[in-house]
């Protein structure tokens, strides 16, 4: 019963949208149907501006943070339990009930949970993504590169369950990532 508790609210989190209610409460807008139509931050800061970009990845960070820590450090759950979390809170960001299904493509959501579960491997990526944007790759290209190296970097680790767990992550924000969407 408090698995299914913990990724009921974990969901929740998930759901809890920081560019679709900043655009909302701030500017009376649905971001929904602004620029891309991602309730992202970064179409929030193409939109917005940099306080709104920015506020929306720290609501989006928060999100993540914050349950995935309680589960991790306050409850002690397992790693199969936190596993779910993670993966509740990013469906819940990409997939919000309250929004019709249509939220944000998951990239704060993934690099928040991997700064609780792995923080290692988010200074390996960021340390990518620095090395490839010095070698002028578009911001884009040298980021999708540089989340790919989380997965990779916890196989070098022999943390295979959290390997596992960033790459299953990893192909769901890629899979918003598409075309069209």
């Amino acid at each position: 019963m408090a698995f299914f508790l913990l990724v009921a609210v974990s969901y929740a989190c998930g759901c809890i949208n920081g560019a679709y209610y900043i655009g909302h409460m701030k500017y009376k807008q649905d971001i929904r149907t602004l620029g891309s139509t991602n309730a992202g931050a970064r179409n929030a800061g193409r939109i917005f501006g940099k306080k709104a970009f920015i506020g929306t990845v720290i609501i989006d960070a928060l999100k993540t943070i914050i349950p995935l820590t309680i589960g991790r450090i306050w409850l002690d759950v397992s790693d199969i339990v936190i596993g779910a979390m993670a993966l509740a809170i990013l469906i819940g960001h990409i997939w919000p009930l309250q929004l019709q299904r249509s939220g944000g493509k998951g990239v704060v959501v993934y690099l928040a949970a991997v700064l609780v579960l792995a923080p290692l491997a988010l200074v390996v990526c960021g340390l990518t993504l620095a090395v490839l944007r010095a070698c002028k790759r578009s911001f884009t290209e040298a980021g999708f590169i540089a989340i790919c190296t989380i997965p990779l970097t916890l196989l070098c680790q022999t943390a295979y369950s959290l390997a596992g767990l960033f790459a299953l992550l990893l192909m769901i924000v890629l899979f918003a990532h598409r075309k069209g969407h």
